[in-house]
């Protein structure tokens, strides 16, 4: 088990604790609530994953670090920056990805800059959900500076990243 796993698992013991302290009947209802959030995302969570391993078949690691590895870390922040921009889909399908990516062997910063990209500034929420809903004054004053700043987290990201990094006993 990791850490994050751990976490995760005293926060949710943590939190059973405290609705049974609160009122029992309250476990009930989260378990109705977890079942409708599992209801509504089981499809995305599939697909991510079937995607992930899709990308782990097809594409080969030696091509994603020639294009996303350390070695051209600036290159691989604006490829990971415009991949990040035209990639569908949200959370679910992202972060499986992403792990596999990382897994392969892909540099910290275009992850990082593609992370950024899709979360801050994707072009498919903006024309889908926030100009329609928003207007496109609101719309765009969020996406003009926003798209300058995958980029910049990536760059400052790979810095942290080696920076806490131990060096590999290679």
């Amino acid at each position: 088990m990791d850490a994050s796993l751990l976490v995760l698992l005293a926060l949710t013991i943590g939190l059973i604790g405290l609705a049974l302290w609160k009122d029992p009947r309250l476990l009930g209802s989260a378990a109705v609530a977890t079942r409708r959030l599992i209801g509504s995302v089981w499809l995305e969570l599939l697909l991510g994953f079937a995607l992930a391993g899709l990308i782990d078949v097809l594409v080969p690691a030696s091509t994603l670090v020639r294009w996303l590895g350390a070695e051209r870390s600036g290159r691989g922040i604006w490829v990971g920056w415009v991949a990040g921009l035209v990639l569908p889909g949200g959370p679910y399908v992202l972060f499986p990805i992403m792990a596999n990516l990382f897994d392969k062997g892909v540099a910290a910063g275009p992850l990082i800059a593609l992370i950024s990209a899709k979360t801050l500034v994707s072009p498919v929420r903006m024309l889908t959900y926030e100009a329609p809903l928003l207007g496109w004054p609101l719309t765009l004053a969020r996406f003009v500076p926003g798209v300058f700043v995958p980029p910049i987290l990536g760059w400052v990201g790979q810095r942290l990243f080696d920076l806490w990094t131990p060096p590999s006993a290679g």
